[in-house]
């Protein structure tokens, strides 16, 4: 895929993870279902050609998508 441009979506939701927030809360605080929050996570992850959230974060914060 090697896009990787994140959704203002996809950014909100990695927002609310580093926060320590769960699929569950992020769903409920965005309005959205657990599958949507994992489908994002899952795009992301594809965009940034990592192996799972953790690294997907890491490089979020490299690319400076995302901010402690």
């Amino acid at each position: 895929m090697n896009n990787k441009i994140l959704t203002a979506r996809e950014k909100e939701v990695f927002n609310l993870l580093i926060l320590n927030k769960s699929t569950k809360e992020i769903a409920i605080s965005l309005g959205i279902s657990e599958k949507t929050v994992r489908n994002h996570i899952s795009n992301a992850i594809q965009k940034l050609e990592v192996k799972g959230r953790a690294q997907a974060v890491v490089e979020l914060l490299k690319l400076g998508e995302i901010k402690l």
